[in-house]
């Protein structure tokens, strides 16, 4: 940064225009909350993953904490220092007033986009994924969160698939009180409990029913339940007893396949009460597979 652009910098209240900021190598993947690009740090040289908030969609989810002290995303997602969460490098308002986040650039493939591919890569290295998953949860958990969006899409793999990090805090909220009221519907269809999409009182336990959901995609290449496109395809989880997952995959170990059922079960009560009793529950699994 120049002198010059310093001034200008403290004279915009510290906002950055990523525009000279960074060089931006790759177009953007739009999101549901926000625009997505590889691109350079001009300061630095150094090649990094730049997340634009659109401004009117933030304002619109902000306001339904109106009143509350409610952490920013990048906020959030700086707060984490773990191999298994994405790590972020810094954070802000632009000149155009909309947050941006610069994190770590992950160059390998959406856990989705394996799963849609049917990928061979995932072969052998689904016990290791799953328990990442769980652990960088846990992660999230522990320190007093809820992520609220966790699917396959928020999680992005090695180039060979064995290993992955979680990413995107655009959704999470502290694990209060004040933000697990009924009627706060957030979160991707396809992976949201009933109790979100039926206006109950909600906890962490709904991460872990994504959580669940996520895993049996991973296993069975299919959802346990129809896919839907909007927060009514919820309404229809837990209507119904899902297909065994060795119904698409025969070769799962019976207590994975416990282990994942019980992460989705339609009641809150029924699942674990926290992530760690899932880890504990499948810690003893040396392979998927069934010995």
């Amino acid at each position: 940064m120049g002198l010059g652009d310093f001034f200008k910098s403290i004279l915009d209240g510290g906002k950055v225009d990523v525009q000279k900021r960074y060089q931006f190598m790759r177009e953007a993947v739009s999101g549901t909350m926000s625009e997505f690009y590889m691109a350079r740090d001009r300061q630095t040289d150094q090649m990094v993953g730049l997340k634009i908030l659109d401004l009117g969609k933030t304002q619109t989810l902000e306001s339904r904490f109106k009143g509350l002290d409610k952490p920013t995303e990048g906020e959030i997602a700086s707060s984490f220092n773990h191999p298994l969460i994405v790590t972020t490098l810094q954070y802000g308002i632009t000149t155009k007033n909309q947050q941006y986040i610069v994190m770590e650039f992950l160059d390998g493939p959406g856990l989705n986009s394996l799963i849609v591919g049917k990928s061979p890569l995932l072969d052998g290295n689904r016990l290791t994924l799953v328990r990442q998953m769980a652990e960088a949860l846990k992660v999230v958990h522990d320190a007093g969160y809820i992520h609220r969006d966790i699917c396959p899409r928020n999680f992005v793999c090695s180039k060979d698939a064995s290993s992955l990090k979680l990413i995107d805090f655009g959704l999470t909220v502290p694990a209060e009180k004040q933000y697990m009221q009924p009627g706060i519907r957030t979160g991707t269809p396809n992976y949201m409990a009933p109790e979100v999409v039926r206006r109950r009182p909600t906890d962490q336990r709904l991460d872990i029913f994504a959580l669940g959901v996520s895993m049996y995609e991973l296993f069975a290449f299919e959802l346990p339940w129809a896919r839907g496109s909007d927060g009514m395809a919820a309404m229809s989880h837990g209507a119904s007893a899902p297909p065994p997952i060795r119904q698409f995959y025969e070769k799962i170990d019976p207590r994975l396949e416990a282990a994942i059922l019980k992460c989705i079960e339609s009641e809150p009560d029924k699942r674990y009460t926290n992530v760690g009793d899932f880890l504990n529950a499948i810690k003893m699994l040396k392979s998927e597979d069934a010995a």
